[in-house]
């Protein structure tokens, strides 16, 4: 069961926008975390140690992201996605223009870090919630020959924020002096998302529910604790979708923002460099992800999700000498190169985590696997990295990390069965009793 074309459209650009304005969200912390936030809320601390704390109040998110997921999944699967996905757009929205009001650690001390760390959180809740939705929506609206297309479209999200936020830091940084832009430019991209947050409002609740969830809530087949069915009923779903994700975590923050204190701190080079390489190779994703994405609609999932795995674990080895280069259209087609084989990995993934759970338990079960995953993977891959070479003083040690991060991928893409043929709305009638599962349980592990 479909929505219209004409509401699967809109539901893509709601999930597309909504999502966009969110990652924006997200990257400006990241990206402020390794250029702003260590003078501004830890200047007592030497450079290293400062951008080490900083790093560690980004990770903040990621480990809320799950929580949210959590949360905001349980209310999906019993209250419906569209209410959710305006929640969590508010969530979002709210904090970041809290944060571009915020106070450095000059004006009120340790309370500035600490009120930094706390509306990170808030950030990480939000967007824990937010891309179970955009996605599943997506994927439960549209034409189940293009599910994996159409789920492509939130992942655009990543590169489309990423562009927004980063071009946007990048625009001030260049007018401005480097005193200008760490008194008060940092802070514009951020008060602007207040007002970005209503274009995102105005989208999504314009938008009708999810055809399936309305399917499942007329025959009352919704779960009353939906985690505590996902534990029981899909433990092999939630493995390989925690698997699945880790090492396409660990290669995006590698290449996105690792690269950025690499260039900077070891190099010595313009922040640009680093800001502008990425930049290119996301504006590229931007295109790449629904291609991919498409791809797996007609070779399948897993080859086209291993294809970029095999490829982002050899091309790791070629991207940090294209660094040591110095020379930008090197360090630019590290980048760019670097991203094709994310967007190999990230345009099939929503579909196959959001396939690998029932219609009743999508939310949760996909929202849960994907974001405890970003705790392992994005939260401390920058901080691993950093440590790594710091210590060996060599970036082979980090290329064999992301390697080891990318090789437990491929074991959660083993491990699953290939989703693209899978009938989501083939949701039986509840099957009461012991050994016989959980009501309305269907999906590859069922």
């Amino acid at each position: 069961m479909a929505g219209s074309p004409q509401q699967t459209r809109r539901v893509i650009l709601a999930g597309l926008i909504g999502t966009s304005l969110e990652w924006y969200d997200f990257f400006l912390y990241t990206t402020a975390a390794t250029l702003v936030f260590p003078k501004l809320f830890f200047p007592s601390l030497d450079p290293f140690t400062a951008t080490l704390a900083s790093l560690t109040t980004n990770a903040v998110a990621f480990v809320a992201r799950p929580l949210g997921g959590v949360v905001f999944g349980h209310f999906g699967d019993r209250a419906g996605r569209k209410t959710v996905l305006v929640v969590t757009l508010l969530v979002m929205g709210v904090s970041t223009f809290l944060i571009g009001v915020l106070p450095g650690y000059a004006s009120v001390g340790v309370a500035a870090p600490v009120l930094l760390a706390l509306l990170r959180f808030v950030q990480g809740l939000g967007l824990g919630g937010e891309w179970g939705g955009a996605v599943i929506m997506s994927l439960e609206h549209g034409d189940g020959r293009r599910r994996g297309f159409n789920a492509s479209w939130p992942q655009v999200g990543v590169p489309a924020g990423y562009v927004l936020a980063t071009g946007l830091l990048t625009l001030l940084s260049f007018v401005q002096s480097d005193a200008a832009f760490l008194a008060w430019g940092w802070r514009v991209p951020f008060l602007l998302s207040g007002v970005l947050v209503f274009v995102g409002l105005w989208v999504r609740l314009r938008i009708s529910e999810s055809p399936l969830f309305a399917e499942v809530e007329q025959h009352g087949a919704k779960a009353r604790m939906p985690l505590v069915e996902v534990l029981r009923t899909h433990p092999r779903a939630l493995l390989s979708a925690f698997t699945a994700r880790i090492g396409v975590d660990v290669a995006f923050y590698t290449f996105t923002a690792y690269i950025i204190v690499y260039l900077t701190g070891q190099l010595g080079l313009p922040r640009s460099y680093a800001l502008n390489a990425v930049l290119i190779g996301s504006a590229l994703q931007l295109a790449l992800i629904p291609l991919f994405g498409a791809l797996s609609d007609r070779v399948g999932r897993r080859p086209v999700y291993a294809a970029g795995v095999v490829a982002a674990a050899a091309w790791v080895f070629a991207f940090f000498p294209l660094l040591d280069t110095r020379s930008f259209p090197l360090i630019a087609l590290a980048a760019v190169v670097a991203l094709v084989t994310h967007a190999a990995m990230y345009g099939p993934q929503a579909a196959f985590i959001a396939e690998l759970f029932s219609t009743r338990l999508r939310y949760s079960g996909a929202s849960m696997g994907y974001q405890v995953a970003g705790i392992v993977g994005g939260a401390l891959a920058p901080i691993i990295a950093l440590q790594l070479f710091e210590t060996y003083r060599s970036t082979v040690a980090v290329s064999l990390y992301v390697v080891a991060a990318l090789a437990v991928t491929a074991v959660g893409l083993v491990i699953a069965p290939e989703t693209r043929d899978l009938d989501l709305a083939a949701e039986p009638e509840p099957a009461p009793g012991p050994g016989h599962g959980i009501p309305g349980q269907v999906g590859p592990f069922a």
